[in-house]
């Protein structure tokens, strides 16, 4: 099943960055003889030839981005990490003042900006290598620590390769349902789905927590797949690390605040709410919309490079909305185009998403998108489904 984690090659002409969506090279394993495409009704249209057809183009679309990466990327990227540095500066500026209560509006709405910047466009795609072509050693994967409660490892691992190996495929892709919620009627129901709607507005608003403990797999820890003691050191690094984010949004800038404390305390866990709800709202919205589509783990079987692009295809979801708006979620409102190409750079996806939505179009394949509010509706309509046993659609 190696082809299964193939993500397009990187460009002979440029450093190899990442030849599968976590990262590193990769031997290329040619499918078993007589592999065939593992349909679902959406795609029985399409013949085996079709398929790779298709990777084909999408191969080549991928190469033209990436042999065309230069100067104005690397300016773009330096120029939102400067931005993102002085909106944090200036909000915990006014912060210092925060007992006047225009300063505490003011900088509680800049340092959550701040942080979802960090987050989403810089944190999130830096750690996917999308920068690791500029061989810059202040913006590269393998030395990236973020404004998270998650360390830059353990995400990179649950993430860049479970999740975008496995995307949406029931029993190997741990990010449906994050091992709490039910979003799929073939997930076994549990009484505890009975309030997951509570469950998911109490993980929206401390998602960065619960990230965190989700990449430890405590669940994985209770069902004997992992040993215990390798759980208990990364619970001691994950503690290391919330330990610094609290002392340093909790404490010193609190303390640094004077007579101001209260207020800086109140309004930094108010930025980081906020960062969180935004971050849930949106990653939710990638893959748990109705119309996203979910696999069984045999299709994973002799999966070719074709047959892998054509489940991101109908496992992700875009939102439609303004340059703002894809600025703000990181460029994961193409989160199509980014498991696509996860290590495209992020700004470029916007540029080849005609191309990506006009090949659906060719080939008869949803391109499913739509405005944030929408989109999150049908999320907390599959939540509040699937919350009850069975919970398939009609």
């Amino acid at each position: 099943m190696s082809s299964t984690t193939l993500a397009p090659t990187t460009p002979t002409n440029r450093p190899v960055v990442e030849d599968r969506p976590w990262g590193g090279p990769v031997t290329v394993a040619a499918p078993p003889a007589g592999a065939t495409t593992a349909t679902t009704p959406t795609t029985a249209h399409l013949s085996t030839a079709d398929v790779e057809a298709l990777g084909a183009e999408l191969d080549e679309i991928r190469r033209g981005v990436m042999d065309d990466l230069g100067d104005d990327d690397a300016r773009y990227i330096r120029r939102v990490i400067a931005v993102q540095r002085g909106l944090e500066t200036g909000g915990r500026a006014l912060l210092l003042v925060s007992v006047l209560p225009p300063a505490w509006i003011g900088g509680t709405a800049v340092l959550s900006v701040s942080k979802i910047l960090e987050n989403m466009e810089i944190g999130h795609n830096v750690l996917h290598g999308q920068w690791d072509w500029m061989n810059d050693p202040e913006i590269h994967s393998s030395i990236w620590e973020w404004d998270s409660a998650s360390s830059a490892d353990g995400w990179k691992h649950s993430h860049n390769y479970l999740h975008h190996t496995y995307t949406n495929v029931l029993g190997k892709d741990r990010d449906i349902g994050y091992a709490t919620l039910r979003v799929d009627p073939d997930q076994p129901w549990k009484p505890h789905h009975l309030v997951q709607l509570l469950i998911n507005a109490g993980l929206a608003l401390g998602f960065e927590y619960g990230i965190a403990l989700y990449d430890i797999e405590l669940d994985e820890v209770a069902a004997g797949r992992k040993p215990w003691a390798q759980a208990r050191t990364e619970l001691g690094g994950l503690w290391r690390k919330v330990r610094g984010q609290i002392a340093k949004d909790y404490v010193r800038w609190p303390l640094l605040s004077g007579l101001s404390a209260p207020t800086t305390l109140a309004a930094n866990l108010t930025a980081n709410v906020v960062r969180n709800v935004w971050t849930h709202a949106v990653i939710f919205c990638g893959h748990f919309p109705a119309d996203a589509e979910t696999f069984a783990e045999e299709q994973l079987d002799g999966e070719t490079r074709g047959q892998w692009y054509l489940r991101q295809l109908l496992g992700s979801a875009n939102l439609d909305g303004s340059p703002l708006l894809h600025l703000m979620t990181g460029n994961l409102s193409h989160q199509i185009e980014h498991h696509l190409f996860p290590d495209m750079p992020s700004n470029r996806y916007a540029e080849v998403a005609p191309a990506v939505r006009a090949l659906c179009e060719r080939y008869g394949l949803p391109y499913t998108s739509g405005p944030l509010h929408r989109q999150y509706a049908g999320v907390l309509a599959t939540i509040a489904r699937m919350s009850l046993p069975g919970g398939a659609r009609p």
